[in-house]
Formats: C-alpha cells, structure tokens, sequence
C-alpha cells in the first residue's frame, strides 16, 4: 500500500475539502447503476472489400450503434511519474462526467510500471488533487474496490501469467536480443532516414533455440506477434479507423525482462479484469488501439468501446508542456484558484457541451454534456482568461449563504496565516465580519488571495498613521474627523454607500477651506492608512460604524 504523506500543501487542501470547501458534491453517488445502451451515430463508409452496409442499403450514410454492457465503468489511468496537469484533469474530468452521466462507476488506476521514472509522493497527490477538484473516483487506491490492487506494480503476477498464455498460444514470443543489438538497430534505421523498429528476429526462433537459451538463463522479454489485416473500429470521436501497426511497427515488447509489463499489456489486461466498459483517453494513443485489439483478439476477450479526445493545447497550438510549470493543479490551489474555475474552463474551450459558457458547475457539465458532440478538433486553452472564470464561480460562491460560510471559514485560515500578531483585534476574524466583506467585495475580486494582498490590509490591521502626515493635507484634520464622527454616530444604523457619499458631500460645505477630493484624502489615510483603494464610503461600510470611530478616536486622542 503507499504510504500516507502528504506534502503541506495536500494536508491544507484535503483539510479545506473535508470542511466542504472546494467540496463539489458527487452527484448520484449512492444512486442505483443505470443500464446503459451506448448509442451514437457516424458517418459510415465500404469496408475493404467495398460492399455497402446493411444500412447504406436502405438508403443511408449514418451508422448507429448499439452495446449492450449492463454497467457503464470508465477509468483514469495515470502514470505517477509527475503530478496532475490540466490535461490530466480534462481527461480524468470527460470520464467521470461519463460515468456520472449515465451512473455508472469511475475508476482511477495508476500505471506505475515505468520504475525508473516515478516521482515521489506523485501517486498520492494524483489522488489528493481529484478530491480537491471534486472529480472523485468510486475505486482508486486509496478508496479501495472489487477489482483491486489499483496500482500496476501490485498486480505484476497477473501480467505474467496472460503473456505466458500468449507464448503458450503463438501470440507473443521470447526474445533475447541485447540492448546493443537494438541500440545498433536504431542507429542503421536512422543513418538510413527510416523509423527505427525493431526486425522480428526472435519471432523465428525454434522451440529448441528457446529453451537452450533459457537453460543458460539468459534473461528474455516477451514480444507480443504484430499481425496484417487489421480490422477496422468505430471510435466515439473519430469515427471508423484502423492503423496496420505490423507494416510500420516492430513487435513490441509486453514484459521486461524486471517483470514489470509494458503500457500495451498491462491496459488490456487491467482493463478487461476491472470490467471497463469505454475507454476515453487522449488522442495520442489511437494509432495504439489497432494493437490493442489485437491483444484482446488473440486473448479471445471482448475490448471495451474507445473514445480517443482531442489535445489540449496552449491558445497558440503549441503543447502543453510539464516544463511551463504552471500546468499543474498545484499551482493553481495554491494561487487561490478555484477547482470549479478550472473545470469549467478546461470543459469551455473544447466541445462535448450543449453549449459553451463561462461559470457553469459540475452538476451542469454532467447535464449538458454528450459524447457525440466531442469533435476532432484541438481545445485551445487560454489561461489568461482564468481569473474571469474564478471571479464568476467566486461570485457565485459568495451568493450562496451556504457555500459562504465555507468561504469565510477558509479567509479566516488565511488571515490568522498572513498577519498573525498584527491583527486589530479578534472582532476582524468573527465570521458575521469577514462574510460583510465578502458581499461588499464580491464581483470586484477574483480570488480570495486578493484579499489579503496590501490594499486590504486596512480591514484586518488598524494603520499607523502620523497627526503630521495629515496635517500635511489639510490643516482642518480636526473638524473633518469632528464631522465625520457625529455622521457615524446620528446615522450607524442606515449606512449605505449611497447616503455616506450624500452625507460626507454635505459634510465639506462645513469645512472652510479643504476641498472635497482633499477632505476624502484625509478620511482616507485615518481609515486604511493608503491613498488609493476602495471609496471612503465602502471602507466605512466594511470596517463598520465601531470601528471607524475607534480610528477617528485614536487620530483625536494625538493632540
């Protein structure tokens, strides 16, 4: 089992997830398991031998398509040699929709059979980083399942079996070339502007040259038989393909010589004993799956229906690449980014959606979503549109008292974190205030980050402000902070922005020879101890009737 560490920053976002902050509910979680009859239509076309369908008989060019599994099990199936990116997130995001769509189960499994390329701690904060964005799996390793281990390297004595079953049938082979002998391959086929694959060698070997070699205990690998006529398949996105993987591919290898399988075998086998139903996964492994069926022909097993997504790209057409740095969910949770801005985004600029728009929730993309609107084309993702999408689901989180409260719970987090010892008092952290704040704010943020950067400081921390400092704007600080304190005092009860700004304008003609802009300016530094930020009627409003005399006060006592 792996272990349990997690960095701080995955402690934090689980703590905020269990007290439902960021905490999308799963939708239909306990629900009965729908049935599901996956039909789509295509356009068909001949098959080699150019006979027209049943259906193009009567008259028609589209296809539908009909399976009859009971239960619909997608999975996500990652490998733990990095931590979750946008990409990542999009496919894992297309499954769970699916599975949640048509109430089915969603899987995560992680493909950590590269062991030379494993990050640490990467398997677990895959995992931390689904619950975080709410796409949270029914089986996964930490959840457990029926069909467990989830983790590749636990299941290794299952890949051994099903590719000795291959060699035992005439599918795979042993091979036992050396790593020269393929590196001196490579570098022939490149001098000579071809691909390099390997030649099939050990496909020719006797049943005796095999086991002398063996009986000298040379270490083998297996290679699964690469086989012509390839039958064509009905991808959900991109309709009928097939690719004659045996004219352009060497047979590849299934089982290293450590044990461990490779990609090609390890997905067919976890993918049947686990039950998978529709396999949705990135367009990089289409030309793939024609060698992936031929596995499951040769294992005599039923494959499961593919859906090949389109990339996800930055808005130049360039590749999302590891290396940017700032594809990671980690990057964003840590900026303050909300999980519901991210999935939508991801969501808005590809298909698969009735519609596109910005602010949609989770429970929507499952509403609107249909897997015969997913087309071909690359989603072009343009992040510096991400702070409009978290400014709509902030706002939406703010106007629901519910999801409030869990807002305010986290701020306070936040503000006892960033200003500790330098906090006025302890009435800033009771909630009734921190939520004001948040109302009042509201459309005009963000991120709740925003909050705590210097232009706010003035609404957790009192400002320190010199009696010389504001006799250096106006030589009338007294009868202003006179004024401004009896307004405070007749009228705490109906402080609006509208009636402060009427009041505080009525308030100037009282004052002899400080215009109104530099009468402003002095209640501005008494309040927040800055020249610029929100207006002096929403400083009052926020900081609140006690509070701002407490800040006219302390100005009046310096004499």
């Amino acid at each position: 089992m792996m272990n349990r560490y997690r960095s701080p920053i995955c402690f934090s976002i689980r703590m905020y997830h269990d007290n439902s902050y960021f905490n999308l509910c799963k939708i239909n979680e306990c629900s009965k398991r729908k049935s599901y009859n996956a039909c789509n239509q295509r356009v068909d076309v001949r098959n080699q031998s150019g006979i027209l369908s049943p259906l193009q008989k009567l008259g028609t060019t589209k296809r539908t398509y009909c399976d009859d599994r009971s239960e619909v099990r997608v999975r996500f199936a990652p490998s733990p040699t990095g931590f979750l990116h946008l990409g990542g997130l999009r496919t894992a995001l297309y499954n769970y929709i699916f599975a949640q769509k048509h109430g089915g189960a969603f899987i995560l499994r992680l493909e950590d059979t590269d062991q030379s390329r494993l990050v640490p701690g990467a398997a677990e904060r895959i995992e931390d980083m689904l619950e975080w964005a709410g796409v949270l799996p029914d089986e996964s390793p930490r959840r457990g399942g029926p069909f467990g281990p989830y983790l590749q390297s636990q299941r290794l004595e299952l890949y051994e079996d099903v590719a000795k079953h291959l060699v035992e049938k005439g599918a795979a082979y042993y091979c036992f070339c050396s790593p020269q002998r393929l590196e001196l391959l490579k570098k022939e086929a490149l001098r000579n502007r071809q691909t390099p694959r390997y030649d099939n060698r050990c496909r020719h070997l006797t049943r005796q040259q095999v086991d002398s070699k063996l009986a000298q205990k040379q270490a083998p690998v297996i290679r699964f038989r690469l086989e012509d006529g390839v039958e064509p398949f009905e991808d959900l996105v991109y309709g009928w393909t097939k690719h004659e993987v045996a004219k352009v591919e060497g047979d590849p290898v299934i089982l290293k010589t450590d044990g461990f399988p490779t990609y090609h075998l390890a997905n067919v086998v976890d993918d049947h004993h686990m039950k998978i139903s529709h396999i949705l996964r990135g367009t990089e492994w289409l030309i793939s799956t024609s060698k992936h069926l031929l596995m499951y022909k040769a294992l005599g097993w039923k494959p499961p229906i593919f859906g090949h997504l389109p990339l996800l790209l930055n808005k130049d057409g360039s590749k999302l690449s590891k290396r940017q740095g700032d594809i990671f969910l980690e990057h964003f949770a840590e900026r303050g980014y909300l999980p519901e801005a991210l999935l939508d985004i991801v969501t808005n600029c590809g298909s698969g959606f009735i519609e596109n728009r910005v602010g949609r929730t989770l429970r929507e993309l499952i509403s609107e979503f249909d897997v015969t609107r997913i087309t071909t084309h690359s989603a072009l993702i343009d992040l510096e549109k991400l702070p409009e999408f978290n400014r709509v689901h902030l706002l939406q989180k703010i106007n629901s008292s519910e999801q409030r409260e869990a807002l305010v719970k986290h701020l306070k987090i936040q503000i006892e974190q960033t200003y500790g010892g330098q906090l006025s008092d302890q009435e800033v952290l009771q909630p009734e205030y921190i939520a004001r704040i948040l109302l009042l704010r509201k459309g005009h943020i963000a991120s709740l980050q925003e909050l705590l950067l210097p232009q706010y400081s003035y609404l957790w921390i009192r400002p320190s402000v010199s009696r010389d400092e504001l006799l250096n704007v106006s030589a009338e600080v007294d009868t202003i902070i006179q004024l401004v304190s009896k307004l405070i005092d007749v009228d705490s009860a109906n402080l609006t922005n509208e009636t402060i700004n009427t009041e505080l304008k009525a308030l100037q003609k009282k004052v002899k020879n400080t215009n109104y802009g530099t009468m402003m300016k002095v209640v501005r530094l008494v309040l927040s101890g800055q020249q610029k930020g929100p207006s002096v009627a929403e400083m009052m409003i926020s900081l609140g009737p006690k509070e701002v005399c407490s800040r006219l006060q302390r100005v009046s006592c310096s004499k």
